[in-house]
């Protein structure tokens, strides 16, 4: 009568193991949507910073970095809410021919609220910041 001590222990590992694995696969997908959002928003503070050490003075750069990076999140479609750019380009004042660098810094909310994984945050701020070398023979 070797079946009568094993009866019920399938329901009791899947009741443990069921869980478990729930938990694994929604902590994967937490792990996959954050590194896929934090590319994006490198990509983006990248495609800004790269628009904006094109321009001739800091106020074009900033309006050229804000435009190119708001396009890149909105072509790669993550998701993000409240997404702001903030352009660094004290740089700008330096006279043309002394190197300078612009900085864009990209960060939006990720939405994690449909993930139902314990400790994980309904939502998340992320950010991201490049830089990219101004033009040095930029003309005034």
């Amino acid at each position: 009568m070797t079946g009568r001590d094993e009866c019920g222990s399938a329901a009791i590992e899947a009741a443990i193991g069921v869980p478990a694995f729930a938990l694994f696969v929604g902590l994967i997908i937490f792990g996959g949507r954050t590194a896929s959002t934090h590319e994006a928003l490198q990509s983006a503070a990248a495609d800004g910073a790269r628009s904006a050490s094109i321009a001739r003075d800091a106020e074009t750069a900033r309006n050229d970095a804000r435009e190119a990076a708001e396009a890149s999140i909105a072509n790669q479609k993550i998701g993000c809410s409240d997404v702001e750019v903030t352009v660094d380009t004290n740089d700008f004042n330096k006279q043309p021919g002394v190197p300078g660098t612009v900085n864009v810094t990209v960060a939006c909310r990720l939405d994690l609220s449909d993930l139902a994984v314990p400790g994980v945050p309904g939502s998340r701020v992320m950010r991201a910041t490049m830089s990219s070398p101004i033009d040095t023979w930029r003309e005034q």
